[in-house]
């Protein structure tokens, strides 16, 4: 492998292939949970019930984490995704029929409501073993020194299905409809299963197999906080999703503010992972392991500085520009949260770590769509949105003040490490 190439993870044949089933992933449940949101606010017109999404999917994906992670880490990771994302095929197959209205027209809408509240209950219980499971499985197809690249180029195709499945979502309700749509994302899911049967089964490499479930627990847990580099990752990108997120408003914004309609509504939601792939391309070319900490900080600091130009904005296109740099800066953030992860973390610990980092980051979407949702509702949409990109602020400012190992944190001996096995 050449030094610094920035094709390194793609010159293994598997890899490709895991890239392909975690875009169709990405793509589907990204797509889904536009859909769901936009079928929410149309029959209810309520900010809370956009937020009740997200708790409906955090209290299982909490619940469940750590289990999951144990169970990850105590078992074949194919077998595990395979049986992953057959349960959310099931789910969109429940979505697609509730949404249907040879189905759904004589029920109440209060009824049609909770239903999809429970399947995204449902698919929250999904997540929590999909999350760590992927995480797991890409240390096992590529060697050591491809984690970085492979971080990166993983990163980006998280990205690409961010971006393509909300606008995607967005033109698919104006054209077909939101039953059709949900079809879309349910073809999308059994394709992934399908490119699953072209990866090998890999071994299992917990030497403590049979562990008692808490005790393997308390081991993970202890991990990641023992480990401060890991921990102040977390806790910042916590915080950045927990109080930054707008996104989770922006049925409110595109019908209500800036008037811009469904597909208004798929570019606003597309914008951010937009800027987030342009940099995690650049930094495939452009590794970003040098003064990771510092960078790490400076990215989520400017993340709550472009939430809140886009809380103030009454104007499409700034609003739009504002999304897509928050995405950019976002970008950077998530390629060198997913690097410390992949470096620092080993190979037997990795279901347990992904499900903590879950906790921390992955359910902190669901809570910071239902924080947004609560507060829009206390306080109004606008002032919502800037109060969340300003704790944003603050938060950062506080951590590198009280953690100087963090803001000094480089990432280039620990690559340099893996380079040599």
């Amino acid at each position: 492998m050449k030094k610094n190439d920035p094709y390194a993870a793609l010159r293994f044949k598997e890899f490709n292939t895991f890239l392909l089933i975690r875009f169709a992933m990405v793509f589907a449940w990204s797509m889904q949970f536009i859909i769901i949101e936009w079928e929410v606010y149309r029959i209810t017109k309520s900010a809370l019930s956009l937020g009740i999404i997200g708790l409906m999917e955090i209290i299982p994906a909490v619940a469940m984490s750590l289990f999951a992670g144990h169970i990850v880490d105590q078992n074949e990771k194919k077998s595990l995704l395979s049986k992953c994302i057959l349960g959310f095929s099931i789910i969109s197959l429940g979505l697609f029929l509730i949404t249907w209205p040879e189905v759904n027209s004589g029920l109440p809408t209060t009824t049609i409501l909770y239903s999809i509240y429970g399947l995204v209950f449902f698919g929250g219980i999904v997540r929590s073993f999909l999350g760590p499971t992927v995480f797991s499985l890409l240390a096992l197809i590529v060697p050591k020194k491809a984690y970085s690249n492979a971080a990166t180029w993983s990163s980006s195709v998280w990205q690409v299905g961010s971006v393509v499945g909300p606008a995607v979502a967005g033109f698919s309700i104006h054209l077909i409809g939101v039953h059709w749509s949900m079809n879309l994302v349910m073809v999308c899911s059994l394709f992934a299963l399908l490119l699953l049967t072209q990866i090998e089964k890999k071994p299992i490499l917990n030497p403590k197999i049979g562990e008692p479930v808490m005790q393997s627990l308390k081991e993970g847990v202890k991990f990641v906080y023992n480990n401060k580099s890991i921990l102040n990752a977390l806790t910042l990108d916590m915080t950045a999703v927990l109080f930054g997120g707008a996104v989770a408003l922006l049925p409110i914004f595109a019908l209500d503010i800036l008037k811009v309609g469904p597909q208004g509504f798929g570019f606003l939601r597309a914008a951010p992972a937009v800027g987030a792939i342009l940099t995690m391309f650049f930094t495939a070319y452009v590794p970003v392991n040098k003064n990771a900490g510092m960078k790490l900080l400076t990215a989520i600091f400017l993340f709550g500085v472009c939430i809140i130009i886009f809380g103030l904005s009454t104007s499409f296109w700034i609003s739009l520009l504002a999304l897509f740099f928050s995405g950019v800066v976002d970008g950077i953030s998530m390629v060198i949260r997913s690097t410390i992860l992949q470096l620092k973390t080993p190979d037997h610990m990795r279901g347990r770590v992904a499900s903590v980092n879950s906790i921390f980051v992955g359910s902190s979407n669901e809570l910071g769509a239902f924080e947004s949702g609560l507060t829009a509702k206390l306080m109004g949409t606008v002032t919502a949105v800037v109060f969340g990109g300003s704790m944003t602020l603050i938060i950062v400012l506080f951590t590198g003040f009280i953690s100087p190992e963090f803001r000094k944190l480089d990432l280039t001996k620990d690559l340099e490490e893996h380079e040599k096995q």
